[in-house]
């Protein structure tokens, strides 16, 4: 599939998405929004979420990868339900996996960059930071030929160093099931909907089998209750949000 005519079509997409969330059943839910840039680490006080909503528009992340069994099996899946989700890799284990990476921008993913060997990037130095960071967006540079790629920092950790080396946007997220933990998928899926409100971002790894189950599950059960998968990129767009480099988004509550 030729890049200028998936541009072409995603630009349709954002701009249906955009008329959808002005609409009065959109709006008829509306939420005093967290900010949408506020540093992680710098103690400053979040406001509380709002309550769970039913239906609008959720974004699915997935950090970690690519793993190729796991991976593929949620691209698999995701395909079935014709969702886009947005993918936060790992440098060092792209040269491997580089077709998974292709069919994830191919098939309407976003992708982003989760450093090269998943190291914390507050305190870094220049170097430090452009050989996790800069060696990863440049091997997808490689890969994809294009060049617009988020970041998400390990462990959601952002200092004024990591804002003025990022080089892009910095998406956090405002959903964490901790699917790391127990791996257990009844409670991950449990905590993604009970939570699930207009405008979220939701974070999970497509490195687990148990992660991929629950991942799949939560989004029959959200589908259900009127939510549309949407990337990160197309979340904020819909709510006429600019990602800027070097600032924070967690969340485009409306």
């Amino acid at each position: 599939m030729e890049r200028g005519a998936r541009s072409g079509r995603r630009r349709v997409l954002l701009a249906a998405l955009a008329l959808w969330a002005a609409m009065p059943w959109a709006a008829c839910v509306c939420w005093e929004a967290i900010p949408a840039d506020g540093p992680v680490v710098d103690g400053v006080e979040v406001p509380d979420a709002p309550a769970p909503s039913a239906g609008g528009l959720i974004a699915l992340t997935f950090d970690d990868g690519p793993r190729r069994s796991t991976t593929a099996a949620l691209l698999d899946g995701l395909a079935e339900r014709g969702i886009h989700a947005t993918f936060f890799l790992i440098g060092r284990q792209i040269p491997n996996n580089m077709d998974l990476v292709r069919r994830m921008d191919e098939e309407g993913h976003q992708i982003g960059i989760h450093t090269y060997d998943h190291t914390q990037l507050t305190g870094l130095n220049r170097g430090d930071f452009a050989a996790q960071v800069d060696r990863t967006r440049t091997l997808l540079q490689d890969t994809l030929g294009h060049n617009h790629f988020l970041l998400r920092p390990p462990y959601g950790a952002v200092d004024p160093g990591v804002r003025a080396m990022a080089g892009c946007p910095i998406v956090l997220w405002s959903i964490d099931p901790e699917d790391w933990d127990d791996k257990d998928p009844a409670r991950i899926v449990d905590h993604i909907v009970d939570n699930a409100k207009d405008g979220d971002i939701i974070l999970l790894h497509d490195i687990y089998p148990t992660s991929v189950e629950a991942a799949l599950q939560a989004a029959d059960r959200l589908r259900r209750r009127g939510f549309y998968f949407v990337t990160v990129e197309e979340l904020f767009a819909a709510r006429h949000i600019p990602l800027e480099d070097g600032h924070c988004y967690r969340t485009a509550y409306p």
